[in-house]
């Protein structure tokens, strides 16, 4: 029953932020991109809350105070389950645009917010068109957006972490910006761990601090992908032990 509920919610409540939408358009066309942008994070971040306290998803965050502030960053996070992109939209400072596959353009209404978050769409079957994605995201960030991350290329659904793709990462070489990884521990309990159905589940996100790639040589660059890797498991394993002890 709460699956039903909350999938009839998610497009009640998208519909009811339409006029939220037709607003931000009117002040995107009107060059008033301020306070578009204040307009899309305020409606952003409150339908992600209402979507997590719908579905029962209680998110407890650690380390906020590892977010640089005043500089555009690249969050790079394990990624559990579905419910992972409403928890980052909801407790990072603010919203954020994701890397996010190609095929999410063809969702009605979403991708219209999508754009107006900065979100930028990858093809991994398209080297060309990956390639002119990448160089976007470091557009953004270069623009002063911050950009999140998911390296595994699809859901865990579990607690064991898949290797990282080094491709996307290749966002933060380019344009020079720090990375800030995410650690995301239960979130897959929401979903995935009851096949489609959703369930309460307590998820704990924690914020690492930031690695910086000024001073890495060429092949550290290259080895990024296994650093943030390595990183976050150890601390997702350090989390799951002691949850158990």
């Amino acid at each position: 029953m709460r699956t039903i509920f909350w999938f009839l919610y998610f497009w009640i409540i998208l519909l009811r932020y339409l006029p939220a939408l037709h607003k931000i358009k009117k002040l995107d066309r009107e060059g008033r991109i301020e306070e578009r942008d204040r307009l899309m994070e305020r409606s952003v971040a409150t339908w992600a809350k209402c979507l997590l306290k719908a579905a029962g998803v209680r998110v407890e965050v650690f380390g906020r105070e590892n977010i640089p502030q005043g500089q555009p960053v690249v969050f790079v996070g394990n990624h559990q389950g579905n419910f992972d992109i409403p928890i980052l939209l909801a407790f990072l400072d603010r919203p954020h645009g994701f890397v996010a596959k190609i095929e999410t353009q063809k969702i009605p209404l979403i991708r219209s917010w999508m754009r107006y978050l900065r979100c930028v769409f990858l093809d991994r079957d398209n080297p060309r068109q990956a390639m002119n994605a990448i160089g976007e995201a470091a557009k953004i960030l270069q623009d002063g957006h911050s950009v999140i991350l998911f390296p595994e290329g699809t859901r865990s659904r579990g607690n064991q972490m898949r290797a990282f793709q080094s491709g996307g990462l290749r966002i933060a070489v380019k344009s020079g910006a720090s990375v800030v990884p995410l650690v995301i521990n239960g979130s897959y309990q929401a979903m995935e761990a009851h096949g489609f159905w959703i369930h309460p589940a307590s998820v704990r996100l924690t914020i690492l601090p930031p690695v910086t790639l000024a001073g890495m040589d060429r092949e550290e660059k290259k080895q990024l992908h296994v650093l943030l890797h390595d990183q976050i498991e150890m601390a997702l394993n350090e989390q799951l032990s002691q949850s158990k002890a």
